[in-house]
């Protein structure tokens, strides 16, 4: 099938590649021409054969608006708009209503993969009526990891986002949990190979993950972290899924704890961030700050 891709940034740009390796044609646009296929929206609309998938794939908020607004002036009844960043379930209500006043379709779709997608595939979680989510379910299946797992038709429109959420929500817990455990590994005397406990537990322990095998690769570059700043920053999805619990009256202790450590990293040179901001280095090449 054919697809446009607005936005060609570090995910962007590596699903283009990965949608065109399963066969796909993709025109991408983006404000870096050096990477863009198109110079305008206009022009990658006008590139596609109806039917038209458009993808947006840029920071959430203002730009996905902006966006979305100039789709909606551009496209025609029938064709869908995939929202495929991290926006709030909320807006996608209100994006499928502005569209569907056009006859335009509305997908949203929580990404996870960071910088490891390209080759591993991207986890997918999706939502929307099933006639729009049809026309853009060969690309789902060119960016999903190989086998059965990987990507769902999580629900209506905003179920995508807000599984994503949840899932987000649920990585800062346990980033938080390998961050406290790690760094009281580093306080004690009697331990003396910190790195190696945590090598030790990538086989045969019930905390093996993917989050631990990173907490490998970082201290492989760093051991004790000593270049890296206890600083971590939050992007909003934190605090969207504790403020959605506190709406549904769900307790959510330990990410809700672990979105306040975020904070707490604003304050002091906390050494338990310094595993976080490494963290989400290795799996989403999140900025790092290095100590002054």
């Amino acid at each position: 099938m054919e697809l446009g891709l607005v936005g060609l940034g570090k995910m962007g740009g590596n699903m283009r590649e990965r949608i065109r390796r399963a066969g796909h044609t993709v025109i991408g646009y983006d404000r870096n021409p050096d990477v863009a296929d198109v110079h305008s929206l206009e022009e990658l609309v006008g590139k596609l054969k109806g039917p038209r998938v458009v993808w947006v794939m840029v920071p959430a908020g203002a730009a996905t608006q902006s966006t979305i607004d100039e789709l909606a002036e551009l496209l025609s009844p029938g064709d869908v708009v995939v929202d495929g960043g991290n926006s709030r379930w909320t807006d996608d209500e209100k994006h499928a209503v502005e569209l569907g006043l056009k006859g335009i379709g509305f997908v949203d779709c929580g990404v996870s993969g960071g910088v490891w997608g390209l080759e591993n595939g991207y986890a997918l979680m999706y939502g929307g009526d099933a006639e729009n989510v049809a026309k853009v379910q060969p690309v789902f299946d060119a960016l999903k990891p190989e086998g059965e797992f990987g990507s769902v038709h999580a629900g209506k429109v905003g179920a995508g986002h807000f599984a994503k959420m949840v899932h987000n929500g649920i990585e800062y817990a346990m980033m938080q949990a390998y961050a406290e455990g790690w760094e009281l590994l580093e306080k004690v005397d009697s331990v003396t190979d910190v790195r190696e406990v945590f090598r030790s537990w990538q086989e045969g322990t019930v905390i093996r993950s993917w989050l631990l095998d990173l907490a490998v690769n970082a201290l492989d570059e760093d051991e004790h972290l000593d270049q890296l700043r206890g600083f971590a920053a939050d992007s909003g999805e934190g605090r969207w899924t504790v403020e959605a619990a506190i709406d549904n009256a769900v307790p959510l202790p330990a990410i809700t704890a672990s979105l306040f450590a975020r904070f707490a990293s604003r304050q002091d040179d906390s050494p338990q961030m310094k595993m976080i901001a490494a963290l989400r280095n290795q799996f989403g090449g999140h900025a790092v700050e290095s100590k002054k």
